[in-house]
């Protein structure tokens, strides 16, 4: 009988769990930890962050779910992974054993590299939508905000690798406050430290940048590419603007009443911790099926996994790990871990492909990059309404999905096939 422990309970190891369990017989245990009780979409937190959904819609209590389903589950966070022992231990002192360590936990949010940076409960003066809490808190404020309008500073970090929710979170601002009749009463300025509007970490896609600065110019964004943030005060930020050799071209300090500014992520520190199987950020290496090189039982998925830029940049900008990406991560991670079970060797390899649709409030855009790196097969960069209900009727189907253990690839199966982009046999080419 083998024991397959997945360290981190979100959209990469709830799958995983699945997908597992469907895979192997009933004599093998699969076990389940999360870090807390219950499972967040976390695409829809800037809808959070705005008031248009409650968490109740966005969180799913776990326990209630996987009951009956063949999985343990177990809410508690990993303090620390040995990996020469195979063993896990909890935040409660509780320790696993296991013959396969499957890795999805997300990341460690680096406030602390940018003084003031984060909520305010890590005693910083902007908020966040990486987790759903955040968005509560941040919502909280935004009411607070709303009685009394002024400047806004939404962007993304240095090193940030998740750009598509701080331009998400922009627009659906800029649209809350049109609808309110409040837009005339406040500025917006957005901060990134990519290069140019639209790169989103990967060098651009289709026209993005084009279309990214349509947009923001339609909505009276204004912004500053190249941006180092420097420290974040009580209602300013202090920016620097580099140029292409990375020399400080001017520095720009900007006031705001409200902000959300997306950090640079870490690994989380069970993982971190464990050196000889990660990158100086933390983030776990892997070889092309999913698995450590150092540790051939560990396995990781999702954001918590190390991927190189896509280029060079003046300012230091990660690469995205999206949704489709993650599936496909998870799947090459199942199929192997079976095949190792019944001692064949892991042949299964991910689709390191990016698909990102990203909701404006009123409008939206989708993106894809087929392969991830340049050159790409395909590039792809459109804008429509549709992009704004295909989102949400993804975060429904998600849910469901998460509802019901059911194991359909959402995006091979349904986002692709509805954006009219390729076949299923064009995907795997």
């Amino acid at each position: 009988m083998a024991h397959i422990v997945i360290v981190g309970a979100g959209i990469g190891g709830i799958p995983a769990a699945y997908e597992l369990r469907k895979l192997l017989d009933k004599s093998h245990r699969i076990t389940l930890v999360g870090s807390s009780g219950h499972f967040e979409f976390t695409p829809s937190n800037p809808w959070v962050a705005v008031g248009w959904r409650t968490l109740d819609q966005v969180r799913i209590d776990m326990a209630k779910t996987l009951d009956g389903r063949g999985i343990d589950f177990i809410p508690l966070p990993a303090t620390t992974i040995d990996p020469p022992a195979n063993r896990v231990t909890l935040g409660d002192g509780r320790t696993l054993d296991y013959d396969h360590l499957v890795i999805t936990t997300g990341p460690h949010l680096a406030f602390d590299e940018i003084t003031g940076l984060g909520p305010a409960s890590v005693g910083g003066h902007t908020h966040s939508v990486c987790t759903q809490d955040h968005a509560a808190d941040a919502w909280t404020a935004y009411q607070e905000f709303l009685k009394d309008p002024g400047p806004i500073v939404v962007g993304a970090a240095q090193g940030a690798s998740c750009f598509g929710p701080a331009y998400e979170f922009a627009m659906i601002l800029d649209a809350d406050l049109r609808r309110r009749k409040l837009r005339d009463r406040v500025p917006m300025t957005f901060v990134t430290s990519e290069p140019y509007i639209g790169h989103m970490g990967l060098a651009g896609v289709g026209d993005s940048k084009g279309l990214m600065e349509s947009e923001l110019r339609h909505r009276h964004i204004k912004w500053v590419t190249n941006a180092r943030i420097e420290s974040v005060g009580a209602g300013e930020m202090e920016v620097t603007e580099v140029d292409a050799d990375a020399k400080p071209l001017r520095t720009h300090k900007l006031p705001f009443k409200y902000s959300m500014v997306l950090p640079a992520f870490r690994g989380v520190p069970a993982v971190a911790g464990v050196k000889e199987m990660c990158n100086p950020r933390g983030f776990v290496k892997i070889d092309a099926h999913q698995r450590s090189p150092v540790f051939p039982n560990v396995w990781s998925a999702g954001v918590c996994v190390a991927i190189p830029p896509v280029e060079a940049t003046p300012v230091p900008v990660g690469a995205p790990k999206t949704g489709y990406m993650i599936e496909s991560m998870v799947s090459a991670i199942c199929e192997n871990i079976a095949a190792e079970i019944k001692g064949q060797p892991a042949h299964a390899q991910a689709t390191w492909n990016a698909i990102c649709l990203a909701d404006f409030g009123d409008t939206g855009a989708a993106f894809v990059a087929l392969p991830q790196i340049p050159p790409r097969n395909t590039t792809w960069a459109k804008k429509g309404k549709w992009v704004h209900l295909a989102k949400i009727a993804f975060e429904k189907y998600f849910m469901h999905k998460v509802r019901s253990g059911s194991l359909a690839p959402v995006y091979e199966r349904y986002v692709l096939k509805a954006l009219g982009i390729l076949s299923l046999k064009e995907v795997h080419k």
